[in-house]
């Protein structure tokens, strides 16, 4: 299967270098173990010889849970491991080892299961782990373009231009259709419909069976397919519960499941004293739109694409796209949305360094000047005196982004641009 350049490569390496202890988490079949392996390879080229193991071999899970100990002296530092959710009692003995050799990058590790995982992890190795959130191709790297985190700047903007090709409404729904896993863009002639069953039924049979202890797993099935249908739409666990047909408490608890598994993002509302009126509810993405597409029966991209769900889909895509950037780079994504209580929605603001960039996600060609029209909300911010005069709660709103079909990138008005959706 041939390697697909990954964009969190160099942040993978650079952690590596700052702890000794790197994991790299995220879904199933994502390529981390890929992505691993091939940097050990590079390393080997250097004189490091890094040892492999995973606890999906069963003699190896036993020894690792009989005797952490001996496990570590048969697969001593540098070494891979591979599934470490299986054994988290080798985790107390990895910092042992740590402590002791003070090497950056002695283990490197890899989890699916981070609902399972991270408690352990963050109790075990505090202070002594780097954390890498791998999830799905994004369009750097499935089109070979570079990778770097989202902002809504029109220089920015302008010298990715000549790096990236433009794509059509087709070409963009096949992408959205086809999803982000690596080994349909890997191999050729791959049957998408099986490769997304299996890929559930590992997920039921395994992840959320046997580490999520889900007693029913096809009304976590019914779950799933119910949440995929609200994606791109604020969290109501009552609807998701009585959709289900279970418990509001138990819908969000297997929304956690969801997410602390990376299979959705939620949002948080923007919050500031200045806009008082925003509401609480989180917002829902889907993160792998082929997974959503696969488990609402849509059976090709065009059907999609003409669907009643054609717009979600689209601001899921353009969402998970922005969302890996920051994660691809090491950073956590500065991502919120607004809704008030007015109705007035603005779907994503980007807030780094005291600047927030609303973004405004439509399928259209050319959204118009109607598309803005909730920008406007976000003036209170501005001042310190609807910040209770602290000047530390100002923000300043910065460019104003309209991400649509438009086949180029056109300046709206002096604030704000419509951008190309393969311009992102």
């Amino acid at each position: 299967m041939a390697y697909i350049k990954r964009a969190a490569e160099d942040t993978v390496l650079r952690l590596s270098k700052m702890f000794p202890v790197l994991l790299v988490t995220g879904p199933r079949q994502v390529g981390k173990t890929t992505l691993l392996q091939k940097l050990a390879e590079m390393q080997k080229e250097a004189g490091i010889e890094r040892k492999y193991v995973t606890l999906d071999d069963p003699d190896a899970r036993y020894l690792a849970k009989r005797d952490p100990a001996l496990f570590l002296q048969r697969y001593s530092p540098p070494v891979l491991i591979d599934e470490i959710q299986y054994a988290t009692e080798l985790l107390p003995y990895i910092k042992m080892s740590a402590d002791r050799s003070k090497q950056k990058g002695d283990f490197w590790l890899t989890g699916s299961q981070v609902f399972h995982l991270m408690k352990n992890v963050s109790e075990s190795l505090a202070g002594r782990v780097g954390i890498v959130n791998l999830l799905g191709l994004s369009d750097a790297e499935i089109y070979g373009t570079p990778s770097e985190p989202f902002s809504a700047d029109s220089e920015r903007f302008m010298n990715r231009l000549p790096l990236v090709r433009p794509r059509g409404l087709n070409e963009i729904y096949s992408r959205i259709f086809k999803g982000s896993m690596p080994e349909l863009y890997a191999e050729e002639g791959i049957d998408w419909e099986a490769y997304y069953s299996s890929y559930v039924n590992t997920y039921l049979q395994r992840d959320i069976h046997d580490l999520a202890q889900v007693g029913d797993e096809m009304q976590f099935y019914n779950f799933m397919t119910i949440v995929a249908a609200h994606t791109s739409k604020p969290v109501v666990y009552e609807e998701l519960a009585n959709a289900a047909g279970i418990s509001a408490p138990t819908a969000k608890k297997w929304l956690s499941v969801l997410l602390s598994s990376h299979i959705i993002a939620l949002i948080q509302p923007y919050h500031n004293n200045a806009l008082k009126r925003t509401v609480k509810m989180p917002l829902l993405h889907f993160l792998d739109t082929g997974l959503a597409a696969y488990l609402l029966k849509w059976g090709n991209p065009q059907a999609l694409e003409k669907g009643a769900m054609s717009g979600a889909f689209f601001e899921s895509y353009v969402f998970s796209e922005i969302y890996k950037s920051y994660l691809n780079a090491g950073k956590e994504p500065p991502i919120y949305y607004y809704r008030d209580k007015d109705q007035k929605e603005i779907d994503l603001l980007i807030y780094q360094n005291g600047i927030l960039s609303p973004v405004e996600i439509k399928k259209a060609a050319s959204p118009g000047k109607s598309a803005t029209k909730n920008f406007h909300v976000l003036k209170p911010a501005r001042t310190a005196e609807t910040s209770g005069g602290l000047e530390s709660l100002k923000v300043e709103i910065g460019m104003g982004s309209v991400v649509c079909m438009a086949s180029d990138l056109i300046p709206l008005d002096e604030k704000n641009w419509y951008v190309p959706v393969w311009l992102i």
